[in-house]
């Protein structure tokens, strides 16, 4: 059986899960042991349903609470070698996550919880930020979050990919009319902040394919989006194929996904 759930996807917070309900990776720690508690409960799980954790990049949202999960939980972290150097002197791990530490190899399948991931680097203004594939025995999973623009190995990775969850941060009308400042919303739009929904639509018509089961639309802005505003733009990606289009919710879990079943 291969389960996914968003506990939180947006700048409030970032925290996935990838398993089978008896061991998986958690992408992302940018919501409280807490809060993961109680959700994983909801599903009749607790923190046994997991072996490891997958970091994406350093920005607050998704890291928030990677020290305390390295302190009470003590299970492997693992990033590539510059995101870990970036972790270990961040003031949020740098005193938690030394014994967590697992550097990734580079190009290579590494062994993460049950599972095989690669990562690739994407475009967006942290220190480095990751996207995975993870190689299930029910299919390939690709996430990425905060891409300021796709990369060509981006969509290699997405069109091998049985599952992708990307991002679609914002409505290009509803930033460029907004509240932000202009060098804030220079700053998401200029390919090293966030993807739009018509930059996801069109990433989306790059890397689908026929296998292609399931697109998981995640990070939406609270102000410069909204779900019917993604969904209606990249369901027009899709159209003509089975591929199956969500949006994830930012403040709330998603529902507990059953990819596929034994």
């Amino acid at each position: 059986m291969l389960l996914f759930r968003s506990f939180s996807s947006g700048s409030c917070g970032n925290c996935y899960y990838i398993g089978d309900g008896k061991d998986g990776v958690l992408i992302d720690a940018g919501i409280s042991l807490r809060r993961l508690k109680k959700y994983l409960a909801e599903d009749n799980m607790d923190y046994s349903c997991f072996s490891a954790v997958l970091v994406t990049h350093d920005h607050l949202d998704h890291i928030r609470h990677l020290g305390s999960f390295c302190k009470r939980l003590t299970k492997p972290v693992y990033a590539s070698s510059v995101l870990h150097q970036a972790l270990s002197t961040h003031t949020f791990t740098r005193d938690t996550i030394a014994s967590c530490r697992v550097v990734l190899a580079q190009g290579q399948d590494n062994q993460v919880g049950p599972y095989w991931v690669r990562h690739f680097v994407v475009p967006h203004d942290a220190t480095e930020t990751l996207g995975y594939s993870i190689s299930t025995p029910y299919g390939n999973v690709v996430l990425m979050t905060d891409v300021g623009k796709i990369t060509d190995e981006a969509v290699e990775y997405a069109r091998q990919a049985d599952y992708v969850i990307m991002e679609s941060n914002y409505d290009m009308q509803m930033l460029m009319a907004g509240p932000y400042t202009y060098d804030l919303k220079m700053r998401i739009c200029q390919g090293g902040g966030h993807l739009s929904n018509d930059e996801a639509a069109s990433a989306i018509r790059r890397y689908v394919h026929p296998g292609l089961k399931q697109v998981f639309l995640c990070h939406l802005s609270e102000n410069n989006n909204t779900p019917q505003l993604a969904f209606d733009c990249c369901r027009e990606a899709i159209v003509g194929t089975n591929t199956q289009l969500r949006t994830l919710p930012r403040r709330s879990p998603s529902p507990l996904f059953i990819l596929a079943e034994d």
